[in-house]
């Protein structure tokens, strides 16, 4: 349905954590959120909307993606009594991906099961421009420009930062894997960010992730190794990376050759379409250009010769 431009009463409810990311930097507190929404701190503490069958706590990738596959329904569950209840203006859903967040059709029929009158917003970013025009339009149905195109400014700043800083770097082969069991290279977003940060972009696809074999992996041999997987902040991308030495030939990859392989947290970062991307740029240049930055640090991102050093 149409969103029209708000009145200056917006009460928002956000289903999808990019989305509750970017109301924050608009200067907007939503009044429910979903179950996956953590940041920032200040919203924890409000009512969750909506749930899902899959236990994500603890879990390898593979136990994840086996319990996935045992599903028969609905993963998420969205509350229409709780929705209706918070008397929302405007309710914000995404339709990119139908495993990582609840999708219209789920959040159309509860609104309707339930008379709830509120615009509804779907976001489907497919590039990291798409990403930044998300913000834009979030902006604009809130009544929030101004702080929108003072956070877009700030963006195309630090984004020309990471530009300048890998010209004439050259562009080493860059894999990106969002999954480790089954292997899934990055899609969408995620070859602008290997561009725009100086890497070869061309293993990953320009449409959604995409399951690959350790062969497809091997034979494009990357220079540049990225494990991110999609929900797992850094610790438990490092468990994930931590399983990938037992492939044949993995001592023999590029990456690893030249100490150019790291685990990258997956959950606030590369894969979650909000403003945090900038920041993921921001590590993905030092992981592929590391001279031209300072240390990456370990908040976001850890070397596999950091993760040995660790485990001695």
């Amino acid at each position: 349905m149409p969103v029209e431009r708000p009145s200056s009463r917006v009460r928002v409810v956000s289903l999808l954590p990019s989305a509750t990311e970017i109301l924050h930097v608009l200067g907007i507190e939503p009044v429910g959120i979903s179950h996956s929404c953590e940041y920032p701190p200040s919203v924890t503490d409000r009512p969750v909307v909506t749930s899902t069958v899959i236990d994500h706590e603890g879990r390898t990738s593979g136990e994840i993606d086996e319990q996935m596959q045992s599903v028969d329904g609905a993963v998420y569950d969205v509350d229409g009594a709780q929705l209706a209840a918070l008397d929302p203006d405007l309710v914000v859903t995404q339709a990119t991906c139908e495993v990582c967040a609840v999708d219209t059709s789920a959040v159309t029929a509860a609104m309707d099961a339930h008379d709830v009158a509120a615009e509804l917003l779907t976001l489907d970013p497919r590039s990291f421009t798409d990403v930044l025009d998300d913000v834009r339009r979030l902006g604009v149905v809130t009544g929030r420009e101004s702080e929108a195109e003072a956070f877009l400014t700030r963006a195309r700043d630090r984004i020309e930062t990471v530009r300048s800083r890998v010209s004439g770097c050259g562009r080493p082969r860059t894999a990106v894997l969002d999954w480790t069991e089954p292997l899934l290279r990055g899609g969408h977003w995620i070859p602008d960010l290997i561009r725009l940060a100086g890497g070869d972009a061309a293993f990953q696809p320009d449409r959604a992730s995409e399951p690959i074999t350790w062969a497809e992996l091997r034979a494009y041999d990357p220079e540049r190794l990225v494990v991110a997987p999609c929900g797992f902040p850094v610790s438990r991308a490092t468990a994930a990376l931590a399983d990938l030495p037992t492939y044949a030939g993995w001592d023999d990859l590029h990456a690893v050759q030249s100490g150019h392989v790291f685990a990258a947290d997956g959950n606030a970062l590369f894969n979650r379409p909000g403003p945090r991307l900038v920041d993921s740029l921001e590590v993905l240049g030092r992981c592929i250009h590391a001279d031209a930055f300072a240390d990456p640090g370990t908040e976001w991102v850890r070397s596999l010769d950091a993760i040995a050093e660790l485990g001695r």
